[in-house]
């Protein structure tokens, strides 16, 4: 496995990221074309991209850092194929090196379905393991996502 670290996502990276996307998240937040992944993407203000590549250089994860509202966010999402083996941790401590802040949005609950049908196991408990900590006053409540802020500060 590889990194890489850009700004700018490749036209195949992009294709790969929506792939993974829609196998991965709940269904209801789908990318059904290329459009729909490049206008979430222009969407990032100052995005860092983070690509994990397996040995065949194929997206295996990715991850992004951005600005929102004058704090650092992130993305991130990993191939089943590679979930469970310490990937995931390794990436989000690559994001940890640039950054004191991270915060994000996480699915706390298990109601929502993938495309396949199979049920969108909440990642709480990773980010937890992660040094996360929830803000559970903080909420955010759509029709497409229901979801707690998480956040990780440097000590």
């Amino acid at each position: 496995m590889r990194t890489i670290e850009t700004n700018i996502l490749l036209p195949e990276h992009k294709e790969a990221l929506r792939n993974i996307w829609n196998t991965e998240y709940p269904a209801k937040l789908a990318m059904f074309t290329p459009q729909d992944m490049e206008n979430y993407l222009a969407s990032l203000s100052d995005p860092k991209h983070y690509l994990l590549l397996n040995d065949i250089d194929m997206l295996s994860g990715w991850a992004a850092t951005f600005t929102r509202e004058n704090d650092n966010w992130f993305a991130i999402i990993m191939h089943a194929a590679y979930q469970k083996q310490g990937l995931g941790g390794w990436l989000l401590e690559m994001l940890k090196v640039n950054n004191n802040t991270l915060n994000g949005w996480v699915a706390d609950h298990n109601n929502d379905r993938k495309q396949n049908g199979k049920t969108y196991t909440s990642p709480l408990p990773f980010y937890l393991k992660n040094g996360f900590i929830v803000q559970s006053d903080t909420r955010l409540e759509m029709e497409k996502l229901s979801a707690v802020k998480i956040q990780w500060t440097r000590s």
